[in-house]
């Protein structure tokens, strides 16, 4: 008697648990379905300063030009954000594995990229630029027999091996310790965006930079997963703001006024 009432109050609990359980989409979308509690959930690699980075003077915030359009597309859908912090390299994994809804990390989306993520419509473009320190190395030809860092999983990863003959590339997980192996020089130069070098050029003078022309079209874009119906929904929003002004406007603030150094 006993066990047969273990087994119903067993099974009633299952059902009850089934019931209760968290929403997930087809898509193993990690958002809620639920209108009054709607969560979207934002992977990024918080260390790209001015798009996404730790703001240690208030509270430890992740902020930036990808957070502020982030947030305003994920409120004019009727979402709450989230943001997931991890490495560059482990983003797109993330994504497919439904950890997260949505990258936004200052991508590139490459052709390699776009096999295994669909893509918003860029929002921002930048150039690349080689950052070492001093000015011995003023050309791509001085940069053979160099080690070259970059950012793992990154388009700068891919524009050094395409673009620099003879040199090492070094992979590294974080833009500030590239930054860091060039200074100590254990290594001789990276690849990096301009509006991202410009922070770390305005704090140390002896860093020098020259642009790497690349004809192939770059930018950034936000990725979802392959089929998703959020990326259309993503991306008219987005649009609403670059037509409007408002994408212009943040770019303002964080690649001019936000990099600016202080007085």
């Amino acid at each position: 008697m006993k066990k047969g009432f273990l087994a119903l109050c067993i099974a009633s609990l299952a059902a009850f648990s089934v019931a209760c359980g968290a929403d997930v989409n087809e898509g193993g979308s990690s958002s809620s379905n639920n209108d009054d509690d709607k969560v979207i959930v934002m992977g990024t690699s918080a260390d790209y300063f001015p798009y996404e980075f730790v703001d240690t003077a208030n509270g430890d915030e992740i902020v930036g030009f990808d957070i502020d359009i982030a947030k305003q597309v994920a409120e004019n859908m009727g979402y709450e954000l989230k943001i997931e912090d991890m490495d560059f390299g482990s983003l797109l994994g993330a994504l497919n594995a439904g950890r997260v809804d949505f990258v936004m990390a200052g991508m590139t989306p490459t052709e390699e990229r776009k096999e295994n993520a669909d893509f918003s419509d860029i929002y921002f473009t930048a150039k690349n630029l080689i950052l070492s320190k001093g000015d011995a190395i003023q050309s791509l030809e001085d940069l053979n027999g160099k080690q070259v860092g970059v950012q793992l999983g990154s388009i700068q990863e891919g524009i050094a091996k395409d673009n620099i003959e003879g040199a090492e590339i070094v992979a590294l997980n974080k833009i500030p310790e590239i930054i860091q192996e060039i200074k100590t020089g254990r290594i001789d130069a990276m690849v990096i965006e301009d509006t991202v070098a410009k922070k770390y050029l305005d704090q140390d003078s002896e860093l020098s930079t020259f642009e790497i022309v690349d004809e192939e079209e770059a930018g950034s874009a936000a990725a979802f997963r392959k089929g998703d119906e959020l990326r259309d929904q993503f991306n008219e929003e987005l649009n609403k703001l670059i037509e409007s002004g408002e994408i212009e406007k943040l770019a303002q603030k964080w690649f001019e006024e936000e990099a600016a150094p202080a007085e």
